[in-house]
């Protein structure tokens, strides 16, 4: 689940410290006491520590053991430094959160409901620690845990190539015949049937796309005088 969550369990004595998935390689980076945190709109919570891993932030509070929220660093869309009085009134490092909502759905009103489903539609976050000389060192552990936790390559993008736009089919389709062509023609010797079949098929598919989109100008090219063998 993207977006902000709930973290109700931790390890270790006193106030506790975050689970981590140390199996898929996650390493606790940087621990920043007293560090308040505001959600969205709401008040600020603390006082409570922030842990920073190669995978996620996490805070947890030091006075209640069952509270505590988690985002993962592939959920932080955007974070700057905060010095601005008129946004915040303490230096703060500012993290914009997508939580995978329509924009419609995110956070405005208080609406009764429970924690992780309020949680999720949270788009921003403050971190404020109580050094305010913490700020920028925050700010750069955020930026090289970002580095290690890069956008996954969207595979959808090979899947939709198979569908064209009128302007985008007028401008592909010579070249892509030209393609279907070339490769026909410089296959080497020793090429089996049911590849050559397939590709002459394509290649046929292709032709035939072609003639379906421009059948305006085939039916008045025909009616000029054109033959079929």
């Amino acid at each position: 689940m993207s977006g902000l969550k709930f973290v109700a369990e931790r390890t270790g004595d006193g106030a506790g410290q975050p689970f981590l998935d140390t199996d898929n390689g996650e390493e606790l980076m940087h621990v920043q006491p007293e560090t308040a945190v505001v959600l969205g709109i709401r008040p600020p919570e603390s006082p409570g520590t922030l842990y920073i891993t190669s995978k996620q932030v996490v805070w947890l509070s030091d006075t209640d053991r069952s509270k505590g929220y988690a985002v993962d660093f592939l959920s932080v869309s955007l974070h700057a430094v905060s010095r601005d009085p008129e946004a915040y009134r303490d230096p703060c490092l500012y993290a914009q959160i997508d939580n995978g909502v329509e924009d419609g759905e995110s956070e405005g009103s208080s609406d009764e409901g429970d924690v992780s489903s309020d949680l999720s539609r949270i788009t921003e976050l403050r971190l404020v620690p109580s050094d305010p000389n913490q700020v920028d060192t925050l700010f750069q552990i955020f930026c090289d845990c970002a580095e290690l936790n890069p956008e996954p390559i969207e595979e959808e993008e090979e899947e939709h190539n198979w569908i064209f736009s009128a302007d985008q089919l007028e401008n592909q389709e010579a070249e892509d015949s030209e393609w279907m062509i070339s490769q026909n023609s410089t296959h080497p010797i020793g090429h089996s049937n049911g590849d050559h079949d397939l590709a002459h098929n394509v290649l046929q598919l292709q032709i035939n796309d072609q003639r379906f989109e421009d059948a305006e100008e085939m039916d008045s090219d025909s009616k000029n005088g054109h033959h079929h063998s």
